[in-house]
């Protein structure tokens, strides 16, 4: 289930966020984090899996498409599919249009899209 990110899930929204390569810097973080608590066009969600935040996803808004800007899971959750289930989500809550990847996270996206292709 997808949570809108809210400053009590500053620490863990860090840490999801750390495991992405371009956001290994503590300064980098601070910056990101900002920008998703203060820009109304950027959105952010942690994935609830049982009782545990393991993945998290953040989105840029321009007007109806959605570009997706951040996406991570947690290492112990890789391989269940929860980054495939955050991107299907997303359309749903924030009333999408279109929904791209980032450059930065193409590949991920693109691999989503084919698995969902072969189910």
């Amino acid at each position: 289930m997808l949570l809108r990110y809210k400053k009590a899930f500053e620490k863990i929204s860090m840490g999801l966020l750390s495991f992405m390569p371009q956001e290994k810097d503590v300064k980098k973080l601070l910056e990101t984090i900002h920008q998703y608590e203060t820009d109304p066009n950027w959105h952010l969600f942690l994935w609830k899996k049982d009782e545990d935040l393991v993945g998290i996803v953040g989105v840029r808004m321009n007007d109806t498409d959605g570009i997706i800007q951040h996406i991570s899971v947690s290492p112990s959750h890789r391989g269940e599919g929860v980054g495939k289930e955050m991107i299907q989500n997303l359309q749903t809550i924030l009333h999408t249009t279109t929904l791209q990847p980032s450059e930065d996270i193409k590949p991920f996206y693109e691999k989503c899209q084919m698995e969902n292709d072969d189910l």
